[in-house]
């Protein structure tokens, strides 16, 4: 299992959760509208889970069902990032 950052993230970007997590796998550049757990660095201690003000991060068994994109979207920033930050503008367009 790991966690998955969701739409709640989306355009707050608070960090608290790169501040705490423990293997600094939590990830954004500065273009990024979110920030994205490494699916296959975390090591599933939750610290991130509880430091999110909006509530954004979920264990991938977890995740609400209006959030599963979720999990694709997180392991995709890794492999092409502006295919998952166009998957973003996608679900939450820029105003």
């Amino acid at each position: 299992m790991t966690f998955v950052i969701a739409q709640a993230c989306i355009d707050v970007k608070d960090k608290s959760c790169v501040e705490v997590c423990p293997v600094d796998c939590i990830y954004t550049d500065a273009e990024d509208r979110m920030c994205y757990v490494h699916p296959d660095d975390c090591i599933d201690c939750a610290v991130c889970e509880s430091a999110c003000p909006v509530q954004a991060i979920y264990p991938h068994d977890n995740v609400p069902s209006e959030s599963v994109r979720f999990v694709e979207i997180n392991a995709q920033w890794f492999r092409n990032k502006a295919a998952a930050r166009a998957a973003v503008d996608e679900i939450m367009p820029n105003l």
